[in-house]
């Protein structure tokens, strides 16, 4: 299995299947007497409502049931909370929960109030607009910075100043210290712009209710099943997880907004229950926009003291970050204690003080998006690099030079008490500056210049905390026809696992990948598991994955020696067959797999079958990929167009499973990171509320033609925390991206910083700025 086996760039088994129209979405599900369902949804920021008139909707052609918050009340529906507490600093966390259907006030435009179920998608559409809503619009505040200003309208009553919590991370004394003491500060207000995630396939909800055992059934996209039965059995309904299974068929990206504890996956299930029949929900991509979490949304002011060689003696961080109007699921983690978790990055600092506002303000609520909470913070720390070597008059490179943590320092404890178990940070840079010509920059910079155009260079440099969750379930049966059938409570939503776990069994078995089978995504066949997240599936599945294949192959080795008449310790298992060591003697995996289902032929004590499932935990948190990423632009200083025109990045994931797996990640999460710096976000009008960029006319995703070729290489520096050796992979390039991208641009432009996204506009009138300075 040498071709196959771990390390080998195998192509992904699923694409195929996916290329090929063979995918089976939740919307390819139609079972019989599904009816389709509707959500009205609000029109205004910030609104009383006064009543809601559903008579006319419930006699419209084709509509099954009229739904109403009432309803949702009457029936026990429970309100959905924030699932991560935040300690405050003044006060403890505030947190509203939500209403699946609100009654008596909405929050943000597009929060739910009635949902209409038909016999047709068009009809409930119709009922919908019959639907009579009486609001009292009331004043809205969509500016996060804004939100707690004096005098800014209240969106909880009970939470007058808008602060859900203030998040301090401690060491405020040390810091203070660090900047007395110091020789030259450097500072920067910066923001990281509001983005909607945007799968390829929009969210869409199936539940079914089987009266007769009192079960519910729901389809949907994820990232965990177990994760959506898990809340839905405890927030929403109040029932034993086992009276509710959650199968995810195939699904068209994640970016951590999927399998949330959202108000649409209760309200199909409830539909259900009411009507006695399956009830399907799917979002047009308007709707999407309107009820998907968003990502980011922080304003930053940040200080860094310096001594007189550059080195960073500590930094100073003050955030406002935005909520929405509720706090969704992991949403004030994000800024706070998940972000915090790479405090400093990769620098040597411990005196870091690091406070974060949360606040509510009248726009969809915000939650984790691929990085969660780090490629903000490696944002700030990389702006303060900058600015530093602009005040020392020295390279960018050579200011991140003198402030690496060593390797001859790992395991490194970072501020906030994590252990960076591994890495060699200045090899990283040194490696990304070579692929990129750091150093032939110059000759690039002049020959732009000659043809009118602005050219620029900049790097950033990211860690990430990846792992999160520190448990993992997973299976692995021989069946009696040979084959390998693999359970895992990972979730793959376009990470490839079908492929990177079939390469360990493959390894570790011998056997032909085209007699390993991959099964995920169903309650009832995966018998527990954490799913996808964080870039944490391959160290924690993928090693829960190894160990049962091992357990499988001890056992195998047991009844192979039994049916060899040899001592267990004196098989081998190699290239899919035991043999007794030294001699000629063997069996193949036919062989030993009958043998296991036939109890005569068994050894004493053993039960037959070859079947093993385990759950891994593994004592640390997180393990810390880390990268640098080097961007290379050029502006037309006529429109203020940015064109990316080289861009190289070395990573450091660890051991690799399959190299074209790691490589097809960073691509994507350098795209969601161009995304970011370039061109992606959520706008709100400031004065009514109302979401201006709900489609994609409006909201500009970054396209292939905005990219340029990938100059892509791994630092390979396993980590000792797993025996794979792997670290995460997926998050990277959405930390990495945007401050080599802005570096970069502002590098062109002559300027200390300018606010994400460059688009066009704002790079245009930052050129004319400069020229009107020069002027004056």
């Amino acid at each position: 299995m040498e071709k196959y086996g771990i390390g080998q760039p195998v192509r992904r088994r699923e694409d195929v299947r996916l290329l090929t129209g063979r995918g089976r979405y939740t919307d390819d599900m139609d079972p019989p007497g599904c009816a389709q369902a509707v959500i009205l949804r609000s029109p205004h920021a910030h609104a009383r409502i006064l009543s809601i008139g559903t008579e006319a909707a419930r006699a419209a052609p084709g509509v099954l049931l009229v739904l109403t918050g009432h309803d949702a009340a009457a029936d026990g529906i429970g309100r959905l909370p924030t699932l991560f507490d935040v300690p405050g600093k003044d006060r403890p966390l505030f947190d509203p929960k939500r209403e699946v259907l609100q009654t008596e006030r909405v929050r943000f435009v597009g929060d739910p109030v009635a949902l209409i179920v038909a016999g047709t998608r068009q009809q409930a559409l119709d009922a919908a607009e019959l639907v009579e809503v009486e609001y009292e619009p009331l004043p809205a505040i969509v500016d996060t910075a804004g939100a707690v200003a004096q005098g800014a309208p209240a969106i909880w009553p009970e939470c007058p100043d808008n602060t859900a919590v203030t998040w301090d991370s401690g060491r405020a004394e040390e810091t203070d210290a660090a900047f007395a003491r110091a020789q030259r500060a450097v500072s920067v207000d910066l923001v990281n712009n509001r983005m909607v995630a945007n799968p390829m396939e929009p969210r869409v909800a199936l539940g079914e209710w089987d009266a007769a055992t009192g079960r519910y059934l729901f389809h949907g996209p994820s990232q965990g099943a177990h994760r959506i039965r898990d809340n839905l059995a405890k927030h929403a309904f109040g029932v034993p997880p086992e009276m509710i299974r959650v199968v995810s068929p195939d699904v068209g990206g994640g970016f951590g907004v999927r399998g949330k504890l959202v108000p649409e996956n209760v309200m199909v299930l409830w539909a259900a229950r009411r009507l006695g029949r399956p009830v399907k929900w799917l979002a047009g991509r308007t709707e999407t926009f309107q009820s998907d979490p968003h990502g980011r949304d922080q304003v930053t002011h940040a200080e860094m003291a310096l001594d007189g060689n550059g080195r960073c003696l500590g930094v100073r961080i003050r955030t406002i970050a935005g909520m929405g109007a509720y706090l969704q699921d992991m949403g004030p983690r994000i800024p706070t204690t998940g972000g915090a978790r790479v405090m400093g990055t990769v620098y040597d600092v411990q005196a870091i003080h690091n406070q974060v506002r949360c606040v509510f303000t009248n726009t969809v609520p915000t939650d984790s998006f691929r990085g969660a909470g780090r490629p903000e913070t490696a944002y700030v720390m990389e702006r303060l690099f900058d600015k530093a070597a602009l005040a020392f008059g020295i390279g960018r490179d050579e200011i991140r030079r003198r402030n690496y943590v060593r390797p001859e320092q790992m395991p490194y404890r970072n501020t906030v008490g994590n252990l960076i178990d591994s890495g060699d940070f200045p090899e990283t840079q040194a490696m990304a500056l070579r692929i990129a010509d750091w150093h032939g920059f110059p000759a690039r910079h002049a020959a732009a210049r000659a043809r009118g155009r602005l050219r620029g260079i900049g790097l950033g440099y990211f860690i990430e905390a990846s792992g999160g969750l520190t448990s993992e379930w997973a299976r692995l049966s021989m069946t009696p026809e040979g084959d390998a059938e693999i359970r895992v409570g990972t979730f793959s939503h376009g990470q490839g696992h079908e492929t990177a776990f079939a390469q360990i069994v493959a390894e570790r078995l011998g056997l032909d990948p085209e007699k390993i089978r991959f099964i995920q995504g169903d309650t009832d066949a995966v018998e527990k598991g954490t799913g996808t997240g964080g870039s944490r599936s391959s160290q924690m599945g993928g090693v829960a994955v190894l160990r049962a294949s091992d357990a499988v192959v001890a056992k195998a080795r047991r009844i192979a020696a039994h049916l060899l008449e040899a001592s267990p310790e004196d098989v081998e298992l190699e290239n899919g067959r035991f043999r007794v060591a030294g001699t000629d003697l063997g069996l193949d995996w036919s062989r030993v797999i009958a043998a296991a289902q036939d109890p005569a032929q068994l050894p004493a004590g053993e039960a037959p079958g070859l079947d093993e499932a385990l759950t891994y935990t593994r004592d640390t948190e997180c393990n810390f990929p880390n990268g640098c990423h080097v961007a290379e632009v050029e502006i037309d200083p006529e429109t203020g167009r940015v064109e990316l025109v080289r861009y190289a990045a070395v990573d450091d994931v660890g051991k690799v499973i399959n190299p074209m797996l790691v490589h097809g990640q960073m691509h994507g999460g350098i795209m969601t990171g161009i995304g970011q710096a370039l061109m992606e976000e959520a706008r709100y009008d400031p004065e009514s509320g109302q979401f201006l960029t709900s489609t994609f006319q409006d909201y500009c995703m970054p396209r292939a033609g905005d990219a340029c070729g990938f100059d892509l290489a791994l630092n390979i520096v396993p980590t000792p925390t797993n025996e794979l050796g792997v670290k995460g992979a997926g998050e990277g390039g959405a930390c990495g991206a945007p401050p080599a991208i802005v570096s970069a641009v502002c590098d062109a432009l002559g300027v200390a910083h300018l606010d994400m996204p460059l688009t066009p506009e704002k790079v245009w009138r930052a050129i004319r700025q400069g020229e009107a300075a020069r002027a004056a």
